[in-house]
């Protein structure tokens, strides 16, 4: 029973606690079973106990969900390393000319930097207010900070059309 949960223990996400546990709870069973003196007796001969466990190829399967662990974790390094570099995730630094469309709401806006002459160009960056005092015309809308250079400064955004 050890070899078959050494191979089916491991396929599902609650299983790689308890799989341990159970592997564990068998090695004292397993302890006494050794001590035990050799059967005597009897109407045949003894069974054969077999290989020993990690000699059995099922119990060798488990190496096979332990492979997969051991190659993700380096896999989502390499995939985490090119999500980071490919953009994705990044917030566009707007210059005065820009012009964007808002792929979110004004609350949690996701702004991307779009051609001017795009059918999809919403807004266009006026004006950047540089100090408490300067508001935007109205009618325009205030892009978050994160979208200026120095993340401090707000941008006047007017309708593209």
């Amino acid at each position: 029973m050890s070899a078959r949960t050494l191979w089916q223990g491991w396929w599902s996400p609650l299983s790689v606690a308890i799989t341990p546990l159970t592997l564990l709870m068998n090695l004292g069973p397993r302890g006494r079973f050794r001590k035990l003196a050799a059967p005597t007796g009897g109407f045949g001969p003894s069974l054969d106990p077999g290989r020993s466990l990690l000699r059995r190829p099922v119990a060798l399967l488990f190496l096979v969900p332990m492979a997969l662990v051991v190659l993700a974790i380096p896999t989502l390094f390499v995939l985490g390393a090119f999500v980071e570099g490919a953009g994705i995730g990044k917030v566009p630094t707007l210059a005065v000319g820009d012009c964007v469309r808002n792929e979110g709401d004004w609350q949690d806006q996701d702004l991307e930097i779009v051609d001017c002459g795009a059918a999809d160009a919403e807004y266009k960056v006026t004006r950047r207010l540089d100090t408490s005092e300067d508001t935007c015309v109205g009618g325009e809308m205030l892009a978050n900070v994160e979208y200026s250079p120095d993340k401090m400064t707000i941008s006047c955004l007017a309708p593209a059309r």
